[in-house]
């Protein structure tokens, strides 16, 4: 059967689930189409030019390269196609992103046909996405006196591809969809378990309110009804966008109220509005900016004061809000973009200056950040190239310094890292370009980060990245047919880019599914540097990590930079003891509930980077306290660690990244050697004291400072979801976090999970332990709910093989993953066993195993999203609670919630990951050297 054939025939199957034709993104069958356009008499040359013109990806696709070549011989006169004249030819090639499509205009650019040349160079002084290649050809054929490539350098050193696109309009005119009351999660808009579809667009698209058609139907009417409005999508009484699926959320809400980015590429929607009471998840309002649309902080709830000014609380000590004007449904809105109001009836409702500022209205006329980034290195060349000095088209990078005052932690990696600025010292509100250092990519969003670098026609990763790692934890549980389809594809995709990859391409090494999070933990070697990752928990307790979507990813690695505001600090100290039958997981609980408690319910913790003075922990376990600061709303999380603990983790770090290149995976360029060598060298620099570990100024401001109270936290915390809150705002907000008494051993479980990123190695060993306890204490272990553990990562289980752990767990356990036989279907009964699992995500993620549906889940992981660990049934809502090892551990044998008192004899002589305040200095003290000298 030909290429064509089988493709007809997958276009059958796709009109069955009401889907058109899959983008071409292969040679094989664009040879073929080209084929039957050529014969005049085929039976499918209509919908082959069709599919030529209107269905194909562009970028560095291999189907983009056929095309781009074809296209090239219709300009020259060398194919005769008279529905494709070449000056529609050129129009293609306008729209097909670089690669390629650059390398053809050149060809035609630079090549003897005078007339030729000149429409090819208006065509590329359209263009922003070159390379090296690329710029090289150009400059060498302007050192030759080449007239053309003299007059595209001119118009790009004038930044011409931007000056000459239309503004944005004075005024937007929006119609108001509300998708929720309280927090609206990315699983709403892009749900997990529908992550193998996201790099296809269209099918994903179906996907989005959790397939709730009857929403669907009632967002594209609304649309329909005013086609001279914009919808915007809005979280009521929430915060828009918090959880994981950033890019594929914001392409579905694009598809459904965006617009098309180009007539000749189907489903990719650029720029829709979206809103929040509370604003933007930080992580989602990036990824808006990416795709050049809007989000607004509506604020149209506030605080109640009373006549005296003082909060008004309800029963729970809540504040109580109170309306300033409505967002419902069908409401209508203007934003004027010069005044940057919002208008409602002709009355200002609100500034949204910080929705316009001068970088995102960039973003939104260019269509995308991307354009903008590119373009502005593109302006740098030209200009340098010509011997002269670029016109400042573009906003400047927003410098604010203040002589005199110090450094936090994350001013002064942001500092070290600026790319193009004054050399000014930079304080928080600045907007900088920073190198990037190490760069991740998970693997059920690296499908549309692999579509990203093609659609910026990036072939290779940038060799100021120290390292970029591809993970397979996601799809780790069950190894099913859309697995098999889609990752050996991504690992060959991103191993060729130059990535570290979780899986080997050719299947030398064993496939390593270890959590992406202590991976990228592992291999980040600097407290310095700066980490960007596809997921938003991408929190490295060493450095600053950024979690990001696909396209931020992509943008990193092709380039090795990022482009951000620097954030304002909050200040996270610590003060008392904590007592021997906690775990710091519940410190990282209590903090939230401390911090919510002190600031009178505003949470100082969104959108900032939290300072954590942690200094006596090692990575592996400061990483549950920077991991849980995405469910904090931050921006990202910094330790401050004293330099012993920072040397230890070093070496521990060291230790892992030999295990994998004894495994075989690492590359030609030996990337994972060249860590071990850095690393060696930051150790060598704390000791000699030349560069001790990272620490603020003294006088460094920060936006908040909080001390948490390790006395007041009695008793184990944990974070309920609060599912039947009468107020529905308030339900899956990881803001409700209750002590273990709360529940008065009453409280019903269906299955307990150990696992996800959030715990470590001596979580695990805490498992073994506690079974060993109550086998003691009662003769037996009888689990009245299932237990399921699944290790981050295989260097764990190594080690507790090693030290006798794994053995106890598996005495106790009913199954154990064999990687020999990996699962091929998700399970949906589970028995009142144990189950070791695989490592990697499992029930955390949610894309491929849940809980049953309507359980009550005591879990270890991070996310309490309605439907994200478990669905709801016809009989109950499932809900998933968060709390440490031990008690899930205990939640699963009783079946229920434990007492305090069951508690503290099941932990009794057991060594739980216990914390002291650090007793050292964690400041420095500031000189004009030590800042200007990074």
């Amino acid at each position: 059967m030909s290429t064509y054939n089988e493709y007809q025939k997958q276009i059958i199957e796709r009109e069955a689930q009401g889907l058109h034709p899959l983008p071409i993104d292969g040679a094989e069958l664009m040879y073929e189409v080209i084929e039957q356009i050529k014969d005049g008499d085929h039976e499918h040359r209509e919908d082959s030019l069709n599919f030529f013109i209107y269905n194909v990806l562009p970028g560095t696709t291999n189907a983009a390269r056929v095309k781009a070549k074809f296209l090239k011989e219709i300009i020259l006169g060398e194919s005769i196609v008279n529905e494709i004249p070449p000056a529609f030819a050129f129009d293609q090639l306008s729209h097909m992103k670089g690669g390629p499509s650059i390398e053809v205009l050149l060809d035609l650019a630079l090549g003897e046909d005078e007339t030729i040349a000149k429409n090819a160079a208006e065509v590329l002084k359209t263009q922003v996405f070159l390379y090296e290649a690329d710029t090289d050809r150009l400059a060498n054929a302007y050192k030759n006196g080449n007239p053309i490539a003299k007059d595209i350098l001119e118009s790009y050193a004038q930044a011409e591809f931007y000056t000459k696109l239309p503004d944005i309009p004075e005024e937007i005119d929006l119609v108001t969809f509300v998708a929720g009351i309280g927090d609206i999660s990315t699983d709403l808009l892009s749900p997990g378990s529908d992550a193998h579809s996201r790099s296809d667009r269209e099918l994903h698209g179906q996907c989005m309110f959790e397939h709730n058609k009857a929403q669907q139907a009632a967002l594209k009417a609304l649309k329909e009804q005013y086609p001279d409005k914009r919808v915007m999508l809005v979280a009521e009484k929430g915060t828009m966008g918090v959880g994981s699926s950033r890019m594929s959320g914001v392409n579905n809400v694009a598809l459904w109220i965006g617009k098309s980015a180009s007539p000749f590429v189907p489903f990719v929607n650029i720029a829709p509005v979206v809103a929040g009471t509370n604003g933007i998840s930080p992580i989602f309002l990036t990824t808006v900016g990416v795709t050049g649309g809007i989000g607004l902080d509506l604020k149209n709830w506030v605080k109640k004061l009373d006549e005296n000014g003082k909060l008004v609380v309800d029963a729970d000590g809540q504040p109580v809000l109170e309306q300033t004007y409505s967002v419902d449904t069908g409401t209508f809105l203007t934003v004027n973009t010069k005044t940057k109001k919002l208008y409602k009836d002709g009355q200002e409702v609100m500034d949204v200056s910080s929705a316009f500022t001068p970088q995102k209205i960039e973003f939104m006329k260019a269509g995308g950040s991307y354009s903008i980034e590119f373009g502005k290195k593109l302006q740098t060349f030209a200009a340098k190239t010509l011997g002269i000095t670029a016109p400042l088209v573009f906003a400047p990078s927003k410098e604010i310094s203040h002589p005199g005052q110090g450094l936090t932690a994350v001013e002064k990696i942001f500092n070290r890292n600026a790319v193009g600025t004054s050399g000014a010292t930079l304080h928080a509100g600045s907007y900088v370009r920073v190198k990037v250092n190490i760069v991740g990519s998970q693997d059920t969003t690296g499908l549309m980060t692999a579509q990203e670098l093609e659609s910026m026609a990036a072939t290779i990763i940038s060799p100021i990245v120290d390292a970029g790692y591809q993970s397979g934890c996601h799809t780790a549980s069950v190894w099913d047919s859309k697995s098999q389809q889609n990752i050996p594809k991504l690992m060959s995709f991103m191993n060729d880019f130059g990535l570290i990859t979780a899986r080997d391409p050719k299947g030398v090494y064993h496939a390593m599914t270890d959590v992406i999070h202590k991976v990228l933990n592992d291999i980040t070697i600097d407290d310095w540097a700066i980490i960007i990752g596809g997921d938003s928990h991408t929190r490295m307790s060493k450095g600053v990590a950024f979690g990001a979507d696909s396209g931020t990813v992509a943008l990193a690695l092709a380039t090795g930079e990022s482009s951000m505001p620097i954030p304002e600090s909050v200040k996270v100290t610590f003060k008392g003891k904590m007592q021997d039958h906690l775990d710091f997981r519940d410190v990282v609980h209590a903090t939230q509930i401390q911090m919510l408690k002190e600031f009178k319910g505003e949470n100082v913790f969104q959108g900032r980077i939290i300072e954590v003075h942690i200094g006596t922990l090692l990575s592996d376990q400061a990483f549950t306290f920077t991991d849980w600061t995405a469910e904090m709303k931050a921006k990202a999380a910094i330790c401050i660690s004293q330099p012993e603990t920072l040397i230890e983790s070093l070496e521990i770090a060291k230790d892992r990244i030999k295990i994998m290149i004894e495994k075989g995976m690492d590359n030609e360029k030996q990337v994972l050697q060249g860590l071990i060598n850095k690393a060696n060298q930051r150790i060598e620099e704390i000791r000699s004291g030349d560069k001790p570990p990272l620490a603020p100024d003294e006088n460094a401001k920060y936006y908040a400072e909080f001390v948490v109270d390790l006395d007041a936290i009695n008793e184990p915390m944990i974070a309920d979801p609060d599912v039947n809150n009468v107020d529905a705002s308030k339900r899956y907000t990881h803001d409700t976090i209750r002590d273990l008494t709360y529940y008065d051993g009453e409280k019903h479980v269906d299955l307990g999970f150990v696992g996800s990123c959030m715990v470590h190695k001596g979580d695990i060993k805490i498992v073994a332990k506690m079974l060993k306890n109550l086998e003691e204490q009662s003769g037996k272990v009888e689990f009245q709910a299932p237990l399921v553990v699944a290790s981050p990562t295989y260097n764990i289980i190594a080690e507790l093989k090693e030290e006798g752990d794994w053995e106890v767990l598996e005495k106790y356990s009913g199954f154990e993953f064999d990687d020999a036989a990996p699962k091929t279907a998700a399970r949906t009964k589970y028995e009142n066993i144990l189950y070791l699992e695989r490592p990697g995500c499992n029930l955390c993620m949610g894309n491929q195993e849940k809980a049953e549906q309507g359980d009550t889940v005591m879990a270890t992981s991070t996310r309490l999203f309605q439907g994200r660990v478990v669905k709801d049934s016809d009989r109950k809502k499932g809900e998933s609670l968060l709390a440490s090892t031990p008690v899930v551990v205990l939640s699963a044998i009783l079946g229920r919630t434990p007492t305090i008192e069951e508690y503290k004899a099941a932990v009794k002589g057991i060594k739980l990951t216990q914390f002291s305040p650090p007793i050292q200095k964690m400041t420095t003290s500031p000189s004009p050297a030590h800042q200007l000298n990074f």
